[in-house]
């Protein structure tokens, strides 16, 4: 087994130089949720990118994630933008749900082909024994208060709206709130940051972005990805047709690129590989450390 593994890291090392050539960059992989508990490690991890000198100007990170804590992948930003502030890039060969995809849009691009999914930016918050989406609650919460509001309650639903923990609430409607703050402002600092001139509205074809525009797309994305009405599910993947024609979000789509897509698979799918079959919840992986 130890021989297994040795030549299994070699081949990832190899695979993982090959993919820096490719992105001009420091390449990373992370797989797991987002928790408090994994700041400091994660810190730790790109500080560790940066010993000898060789650190180049743009981070790529290749992001398997069920989503987590917003508030970690917030700091999770701050630690990657002060390394890397000019340039950092999305990969994403699977999925990055919910949490993930808020990460994602901190990017300055997000690499996806086909196959891959974001999905709906409904926040989760840890209920003491897991991470529960808060979007779920704080709708059936809503419906049970405007039936309350037309007098339409029955018993058995005045009971379950008595018996909702209002502290919880709370926490889920911060939570809303900042997941909302952070995608409007992460798309109009980073991802839209290159976006200088109109290229789908016929109206405005090759015409200037401004500010304004630029906040009311993030505002609409945002607003889009956080309805619950419109995707019905908080798993729901959302691919990239759907990305690029209802969020009018550009993706860069490696699906037809006949060197691109098999180095990401290749690298991704035996390292997923793997980390499946040494059963870890989280794990990093950069050519300073395994």
């Amino acid at each position: 087994m130890l021989i297994l593994d040795d030549t299994i890291k070699s081949v990832l090392s190899e695979r993982l130089q090959e993919l820096e050539k490719q992105f001009e960059a420091d390449v990373v992989f992370y797989f797991g949720e987002f928790h408090p508990y994994y700041e400091k490690g994660f810190r730790d991890f790109i500080e560790k990118l940066q010993e000898g000198g060789k650190a180049r100007a743009r981070l790529a990170i290749i992001l398997n994630s069920p989503g987590g804590n917003v508030e970690t992948v917030e700091k999770m930003v701050e630690i990657i933008r002060h390394h890397y502030p000019k340039d950092v890039y999305f990969v994403v060969p699977d999925y990055a749900m919910s949490a993930g995809t808020i990460l994602c849009m901190s990017g300055d691009k997000i690499f996806m082909d086909y196959s891959s999914s974001l999905g709906p930016i409904d926040p989760q918050v840890f209920n003491g024994k897991e991470y529960v989406p808060a979007l779920g609650y704080l709708d059936q919460v809503e419906k049970l208060l405007e039936k309350a509001r037309k007098d339409e309650l029955t018993k058995a639903e005045f009971l379950i709206l008595q018996s909702q923990d209002l502290a919880m609430l709370s926490r889920y409607e911060q939570a809303r709130n900042l997941t909302v703050t952070l995608l409007k402002k992460w798309l109009v600092q980073y991802k839209f940051s290159s976006w200088t001139a109109h290229e789908t509205n016929p109206d405005k074809l090759g015409k200037p972005v401004t500010p304004e525009e630029k906040e009311q797309r993030a505002e609409e994305i945002a607003r889009v990805l956080g309805d619950n009405k419109i995707w019905h599910s908080h798993g729901r993947m959302i691919g990239v047709g759907t990305l690029k024609s209802v969020l009018r979000l550009k993706i860069e789509d490696y699906s037809n690129d006949p060197k691109l897509r098999p180095l990401i698979r290749s690298y991704n799918d035996l390292l997923l590989e793997y980390v499946r079959r040494q059963n870890y919840k989280i794990f990093l992986h950069s050519r300073n450390y395994f």
